[in-house]
């Protein structure tokens, strides 16, 4: 793959080569993704154009995002495809009542990146509790008309907080360890409520909706100023600097590119059990910071010329590593076993593919 184009083409090829079955049952359908113009939502509605030009198919979209950010050059490029209707909508409100009947609905609207809902704090617990109210709300008063056939709710890897050793790899039932005052809380917290609202809605209305907790996406579509350390350490590299850690580069993790994740998410949408929720992410390898800034200085030493080096620094936000997990790594057994969902992407395959995506959308 040779430019970002290449990238993407790609991998939107692959997860509708993964999904055929789920998306041919789609024809005919109208989804609603929430947060559709975030990172997430870079991959999760292409996915779907993708298909509808490739197969022939109907599938209806709609995208509701409230364009806090400004409305991203992907998206307004899409603007005049046929079956994709753009909304500007803020999920802290209800639903409009003239939308008409969505089939499907994803919701992931939310603030997710550290530095802006640590700048946003109440706003990121609006548009997380109230705005998964708003779809409950419109889901049951559904049930008299066209009942919704499946909900997707994004919760996160957040919600355990930091868990102790002997819950990592972590599992589903692992209730968490997690601050409710501290910089992180606005977010773990909220999202956890969510939860409990997804599985008492589930069970006391019978909706069909269930829960995706991802563990550190990375790929293209993630902005360079989002804060997460991916895509930190490419605008590092691509403006020429040295990779910055802000750590001792001890805390690891594992990482699952973008595409992988969507078509686990897209699989928990179709064939999740209601009220359930299911890590999705990758179990190996587990690499800490400073491995991980290593691995992409090589990569883009040997693909850029790349000439700079790993070094460490104090952040100025005194904050910066409070409440972060030392370690972040999930069992998904559980969706292996019920939903079909792996791994395909290396880790070097995926950090290839981004920076050569990063490389043409500096």
């Amino acid at each position: 793959m040779k430019n970002a184009a290449d990238v993407v083409h790609h991998d939107l090829a692959e997860i509708c080569n993964s999904l055929t079955k789920e998306f041919t049952a789609l024809n005919g359908k109208h989804i609603l993704i929430t947060g559709g113009a975030g990172f997430l939502g870079y991959y999760l509605v292409q996915a779907i154009l993708h298909w509808n030009k490739t197969t022939q198919s109907q599938i209806q979209l709609t995208v509701y995002d409230n364009y806090m950010l400004g409305m991203p050059a992907w998206l307004k490029q899409l603007e005049n495809e046929p079956n994709l209707t753009l909304v500007k909508h803020n999920v802290t409100l209800p639903i409009p009542k003239d939308v008409g009947n969505f089939h499907y609905i994803i919701h992931g609207a939310s603030i997710a990146s550290p530095p802006f809902y640590r700048k946003y704090p109440i706003e990121t617990i609006d548009a997380n509790v109230n705005g998964l109210r708003h779809i409950l709300n419109y889901a049951l008063a559904q049930q008299k008309k066209q009942p919704v056939e499946g909900i997707l709710f994004f919760s996160t890897s957040e919600i355990y907080g930091d868990p102790s050793s002997e819950n990592i790899p972590t599992p589903e039932t692992y209730n968490g360890n997690v601050s409710c005052t501290g910089p992180r809380a606005c977010y773990d917290e909220s999202k956890r409520v969510c939860e409990t609202l997804c599985v008492n809605f589930a069970q006391q209305h019978n909706l069909p909706i269930t829960i995706v907790r991802p563990f550190n996406n990375y790929g293209p579509g993630l902005k360079a100023n989002d804060g997460r350390v991916t895509a930190d350490f490419a605008t590092n590299i691509f403006n020429n600097e040295d990779i910055v850690l802000l750590s001792d580069g001890s805390p690891t993790r594992t990482f699952c590119y973008l595409s992988d994740a969507v078509i686990g998410y897209y699989k928990v949408l179709f064939k999740g059990r209601p009220g359930e929720a299911y890590n999705i992410g990758v179990e190996t390898p587990e690499v800490s910071m400073l491995q991980l800034a290593e691995k992409m200085r090589d990569i883009a030493k040997d693909m850029f010329n790349y000439q700079g080096n790993v070094i460490k620094k104090v952040s100025d936000d005194k904050h910066y590593l409070t409440d972060n997990p030392n370690r972040r790594c999930p069992i998904i057994q559980k969706a292996q076993s019920e939903l079909g969902f792996d791994q395909k992407i290396s880790l070097e395959e995926g950090l290839t593919r981004s920076l050569i995506w990063y490389r043409d959308n500096k």
